[in-house]
């Protein structure tokens, strides 16, 4: 009788654990138009094995998402980089006969969609901005104000040296365009140029619906986040420029856009994307996770 009675108790516990997930898992992701992934500064789709999304495409198509990841240049301006995704998302569009598409950006992705949205919106269901440079990074500041010569050098090596691993060619790098575009006096006038979704007030939340398109963003704000992740003493290091909210380069302030999902999540930059390799906070959402729920809010949206 007992044997019988933890049988059905196991039973009924695997249907509450294993059920919800496979729910979620039919469709939850099924967006109308495709998800195109756009990395940050000195990004790229794969290096190696690792993907700069790591194990978000893959978690997105699970749940029946069509999901594009692409290279722009590692270090360039907004602009330049935002006619190579505009390039790109034509292709994506002729591809799969989609008559828009879901922009995701990370760190100087955010900016780089925002510039596609604005010179086509037409093409763009949807912006998100994840950890976006809106309003500029301190660190930028820093690296631009006391040593530019320094900077800008240190950012064209290492945008070559990316170039080398992962076999990318043919994209032009400019660290020193690159610099200027994320620093608080370059997004400014990004801003002017290109207004939609910004907040008016310096921490608020701007307009959800510009010209057609949605804005949405979100960010963390702990740049030290699990002592097993060599990159996280960096963060740290970085993060104390900040005088406010910061995920280690960029300020929760800065990241704001549109809809303001949320500003304080245990994540550090990398964390917002699922790096290093999966090693984030042990007691957050995790990141693959928030990416999924975006997925299905636009998915809410009809988008």
């Amino acid at each position: 009788m007992m044997n019988r009675f933890w049988k059905c108790l196991s039973v009924f516990l695997l249907a509450i654990l294993v059920l919800p997930a496979q729910a979620q898992a039919a469709g939850y992701t099924q967006t109308k138009y495709p998800i195109v992934l756009v990395h940050g500064l000195f990004g790229f789709e794969k290096l190696g094995p690792v993907e700069y999304f790591y194990g978000i495409p893959s978690a997105l198509r699970s749940g029946g998402a069509k999901v594009y990841t692409v290279t722009v240049s590692g270090a360039n301006s907004t602009e330049v980089r935002g006619e190579q995704l505009l390039s790109q998302v034509k292709q994506i569009m002729a591809a799969t006969g989609a008559a828009k598409v879901n922009l995701i950006g990370h760190s100087h992705g955010g900016p780089t969609i925002r510039y596609v949205a604005s010179v086509a919106p037409n093409l763009v269901a949807s912006v998100s901005s994840v950890a976006g440079v809106n309003r500029g990074s301190r660190v930028a500041d820093i690296l631009t104000g006391n040593a530019p010569e320094v900077g800008n050098a240190l950012a064209n090596a290492v945008a070559a040296l990316m170039d080398f691993l992962t076999g990318r060619s043919g994209l032009p790098q400019d660290g020193e365009a690159a610099l200027k575009s994320l620093t608080t006096a370059g997004a400014a006038a990004f801003n002017k140029r290109h207004p939609q979704g910004v907040p008016t007030t310096a921490c608020g939340e701007g307009a959800n619906y510009v010209n057609g398109v949605y804005y949405f963003s979100w960010s963390g704000a702990q740049p030290y986040t699990n002592v097993f992740d060599a990159i996280d003493p960096f963060m740290a290091l970085t993060g104390a420029a900040f005088g406010g909210k910061n995920d280690g380069l960029v300020s929760s302030c800065s990241s704001r856009l549109g809809r303001v999902i949320r500003d304080d999540y245990a994540m550090n930059h990398l964390d917002e994307v699922n790096q290093f390799i999966g090693i984030v906070h042990l007691f957050e959402t995790s990141p693959v996770t928030v990416f999924r729920q975006q997925a299905n809010r636009l998915q809410a949206l009809g988008l």
